[in-house]
């Protein structure tokens, strides 16, 4: 199978984050099958325009926004003849493939809706036309295209707009087994997302002030950069540590070392940080909304109401002793991942139905 994948950025992009992990590690294990796999994404400063990695090859052309430009322009130099399927990624706006992509079957992937990310990463007026007026019409062209999405509450929210065929996949991770790490000595609280308005981290910090009323000497860690840094940075009560970009050893270790994870955003599409803190041994107190309400009872979490005074609440009876959780794996494999997408690829190529080769898929 020839497969072409539209995503606006790819690993190597200052901005990749939980999306592009999945797209690059499903790609790699459809390499290591025999598959021909072409990633093309936005250009990224000092990186080639062409380029293999780990056997999947990487097109880069375009900016954020002239990215879906450069899309259309390369399919018609590549012409039809060059790919089997193309795997469209959704990241808000799409690339509206099904407009263009005529004579090979199109599947698309759309991690989650934007809805009401629109309100806190835009100024009003665009945030009212995104919400009702663009996100809509760019779904319209997906209504019948067989999509794949990371949960049942993602899926909901896609079948809010229309698309009638939207299947969940399983989320991929590293680890079979929880690790267990030796905890900090102090009551530690960590944060592990881009510092943007719609991952909401001055929540999690204020929720944090009122974890240190009853715990003075707690600490919280946030791992992560973004627009919101240095606000954050000037408006930080004692305890908290901004640390930015980390490696990925480093990452891990402080995810093993903290107490609780807390996530925050306004909607995931699953939220693969809560379960690489599982896998770490870290529970996660998170948002009830979509994405987190399956991801973290799923990595033995709690959800709380999307609110201060809940998340502080919840924050203090977990230090407390009053609501212990317990970490537990809610990923499957990356090979198992890299199964169930390959099916729907290969339904989609061959005009099969997936739903009638087995459950597993969704489990």
């Amino acid at each position: 199978m020839r497969l072409l994948i539209f995503n606006w950025k790819d690993l190597a992009h200052p901005a990749a984050g939980g999306a592009e992990v999945f797209t690059e590690q499903v790609a790699r294990q459809l390499v290591a099958r025999g598959h021909d796999v072409t990633l093309f994404c936005a250009a990224v400063a000092g990186r080639a325009e062409r380029e293999v990695v780990s056997g999947v090859k990487i097109v880069r052309r375009g900016s954020r926004f002239g990215v879906y430009r450069e899309a259309r322009r390369f399919w018609r130099e590549q012409g039809d003849a060059a790919f089997d399927v193309v795997l469209d990624e959704v990241n808000t706006r799409p690339f509206m493939t099904p407009k263009y992509v005529k004579s090979v079957p199109v599947v698309a992937l759309i991690h989650q809706v934007a809805r009401d990310v629109w309100r806190y990463e835009m100024p009003l007026p665009v945030a009212l036309a995104g919400r009702y007026v663009f996100e809509p019409w760019w779904l319209r062209a997906y209504r019948f295209v067989p999509t794949l999405t990371d949960s049942p509450s993602s899926a909901e929210s896609l079948a809010a707009y229309g698309l009638r065929n939207v299947s969940p996949v399983p989320m991929g991770g590293d680890g079979s087994e929880v690790r267990h790490t030796a905890k900090e000595e102090r009551p530690t609280v960590m944060f592990l997302g881009r510092l943007v308005r719609s991952k909401r981290p001055d929540h999690a910090i204020t929720a944090f002030r009122f974890l240190r009323e009853s715990f003075p000497g707690a600490q919280m860690w946030l791992i992560g950069d973004g627009p919101m840094r240095a606000r954050l940075e000037r408006d930080r009560p004692a305890g908290v540590e901004l640390l930015g970009h980390v490696s990925v050893e480093e990452r891990t270790e402080r995810l093993g070392r903290a107490h609780v994870l807390v996530a925050t955003s306004v909607r995931e599409g699953w939220g693969l940080n809560v379960s690489e803190a599982a896998v770490s041994g870290t529970p996660t107190i998170g948002y009830r909304v979509p994405g987190l309400v399956d991801s973290v009872p799923a990595s033995g979490g709690g959800v709380v109401n999307p609110d201060l005074q809940s998340l502080g609440r919840a924050l203090r009876d977990h230090f407390s002793g009053r609501v212990p959780l317990a970490p537990r794996v809610s990923t499957k494999s990356w090979a198992e991942v890299a199964d169930a997408l390959e099916q729907h690829l290969d339904a989609a190529r061959t005009g099969a139905n997936p739903s009638r080769r087995g459950s597993s898929l969704r489990e």
